[in-house]
């Protein structure tokens, strides 16, 4: 194991403004199947798989064709469209990598797959960001599950206990923590009243406020 700390970024939400295009996506595709998604609520469904977003509005609306198969995939091939169309990275996403950077290896634990992960990556010219990037679709698991967390370190070579995770989901909190890794929560405006991101050990209005001296310090006092 490395006597580093390690840095575990999670994308959507994150890095990157595509929450809001992921409902989007959702709207246009799965309103029409008969989902009763609100339009002007925040997604129900954040932080789900895919297929298990799809089969929780196809248990409610009871649609029979097309299948959760295809429609999952319809959904991943929209927001990758408007991903490249408008997406943009969240303030802070370049300074909070070049900051982790700085300090240790990162990775990218995301529960969005692996094609969809690296064509947003792609786009961003972010690839070269992580040292090692990982997708909950291939663990048996999601979050808030700390199995994709847990893979990311293993594959960094880092203790968990010295790991430090940044996420904007609550079910990714839960799963920080399950995976004994401190974790830096960067909730959207409208989820910070959620308890669930009182168990972080720092909540930030936004990637900008990450400070290199704070990383620096927790990758010291794990490490002793």
């Amino acid at each position: 194991m490395s006597s580093h700390g390690a840095a575990v970024f999670d994308l959507d939400g994150l890095l990157i403004d595509s929450e809001v295009l992921w409902h989007q996506a959702e709207l246009e595709i799965l309103v029409p199947l008969g989902a009763p998604i609100d339009p002007f609520g925040s997604r129900a469904t954040k932080g789900m798989f895919v297929g298990e977003v799809v089969r929780y509005w196809q248990t409610r609306a009871q649609w029979h064709s097309p299948s959760v198969d295809d429609v999952a995939e319809a959904i991943l091939q929209r927001v990758g469209d408007l991903v490249e169309q408008g997406g943009r990275l969240l303030p802070g996403a370049l300074r909070a990598l070049d900051v982790a950077a700085a300090a240790g290896p990162v990775a990218l634990a995301s529960s969005t797959p692996r094609a969809l992960i690296d064509r947003m990556l792609t786009h961003f010219e972010l690839t070269n960001a992580f040292d090692s990037i990982h997708s909950a679709q291939d663990e048996p698991y999601g979050k808030p599950h700390p199995g994709v967390f847990l893979t990311a370190a293993g594959a960094l070579g880092v203790a968990p206990t010295r790991c430090v995770v940044l996420e904007d989901s609550a079910a990714g909190v839960i799963a920080a923590k399950a995976a004994r890794m401190a974790c830096i929560a960067v909730p959207a405006a409208d989820e910070r009243a959620d308890p669930t991101f009182s168990i972080a050990e720092l909540v930030l209005g936004s990637l900008e406020e990450l400070d290199a001296s704070w990383l620096s310090r927790r990758y010291h006092d794990a490490a002793t």
